[in-house]
């Protein structure tokens, strides 16, 4: 960014702020969040489920690149950036662990480089609550140790390790560490836990449970997730700055089998389903969002696990959700990459192929 540097307090509330992924299921409810709240935002996109919307959405300025290809012209003017872009779940990265860590690990620390030679002041860093992984049943904070134990975790941890130590004082990079995202969304995933349970319970009367249930996960909803984004981006940098945030709220830590029970709740016609082989889940862990609640108190979540399975029924039920639709690729994230791919739109370092019609817009 040209001119001397501007510390966050001197900026209005107004902001240039640039959002990357923000074509996915947490970036198209953040770059509401954002507008709505006076931000002037750039979205960076590779448009991987550029087909898979539920709506038509308002058109936002956006560069349609891959986040590993950020250019530092791209960075010009902005004052922030908001880093969602990233392979977000356990089977992509099982898929080909090579492409998790060049887009979470390297292409994230490459950007981070970028943002802090541009001038850019404040780097959100869309982080994980699952780099816990077996945490076990007492609620842990941002200060325990982390016990990552998938390919996607793993990324997140080095991601954070790296870009913390480009910290200085004209730099500032925050690490938001959501629980299990789940809610409607513009770009609905049903490959996030309580989402996939009612969908399950919809179109086929059964609350399917592949594991014994035992397991912990905090959950959060996507709008509560970008409300603690758009908190942290204009809070002051003391309280922030090289810091890691839970996201997420006490309340909100159940078992999986809990889950099941209050999705039964709303849909009380169906039945719990354990797989026969279903083995207990190393990945379980509680945590505490007290230091979210202490240092962000503009942050106040809205939303609980009732409420969003509610809101995931009537969603899903004014769909008119088939069970073709819910396993299909639209919804879900593997099933989306490996149709581009077999139909080679992506290539084997998935990239845009030169003749797919969705790179070129």
């Amino acid at each position: 960014m040209a001119g001397a540097p501007r510390s966050l307090e001197g900026l209005g509330v107004r902001m240039r702020v640039l959002v990357t992924g923000h074509n996915g299921y947490i970036g198209s409810v953040l770059t509401k969040v954002l507008r709505s709240a006076g931000h002037d935002v750039l979205g960076l996109d590779s448009y991987y489920f550029a087909n898979c919307e539920l709506e038509d959405e308002e058109e936002i300025p956006a560069l349609r690149k891959d986040v590993r290809d950020v250019a530092p012209a791209d960075l010009e003017g902005i004052e922030a950036v908001l880093h969602l872009a990233a392979l977000c779940n356990d089977p992509l990265g099982d898929l080909n662990f090579d492409w998790t860590f060049d887009i979470n690990h390297l292409a994230s620390r490459r950007l981070a480089n970028l943002a802090r030679a541009a001038g850019v002041k404040r780097f959100l860093y869309a982080s994980s609550c699952s780099m816990y992984g077996q945490a076990g049943g007492e609620a842990v904070d941002e200060d325990a140790q982390l016990r990552p134990i998938t390919t996607y975790a793993i990324s997140k941890v080095r991601a954070e390790e790296d870009i913390s130590k480009l910290a200085n004082d004209d730099f500032s990079p925050v690490f938001l560490r959501n629980a299990t995202a789940y809610g409607m969304s513009p770009r609905l995933r049903v490959d996030v836990l309580l989402n996939n349970l009612v969908c399950w319970a919809y179109t086929t009367h059964k609350i399917r449970i592949l594991s014994d249930g035992a397991s912990w996960r905090p959950i959060v909803h996507v709008e509560d997730i970008a409300q603690a984004f758009t908190a942290a981006l204009v809070a002051p940098r003391a309280a922030v700055h090289n810091q890691a945030f839970n996201v997420g709220s006490n309340d909100e830590n159940y078992q999986v089998r809990e889950l099941a029970e209050i999705v039964r709740e709303i849909l009380p016609d169906c039945e719990i389903e354990y797989s026969p082989d279903g083995r207990p889940d190393p990945r379980s862990y509680r945590v505490s969002f007290d230091k979210l609640t202490q240092l962000l108190p503009a942050f106040a979540p809205r939303w609980n696990a009732r409420l969003g399975a509610r809101e995931l029924y009537n969603g899903v039920r004014d769909l008119a959700l088939k069970l073709d639709d819910f396993r299909g690729r639209k919804f879900t994230r593997l099933a989306q990459f490996k149709y581009l791919l077999e139909t080679r739109q992506l290539n084997n370092d998935l990239r845009w192929s030169e003749t797919s019609n969705v790179a070129h817009g």
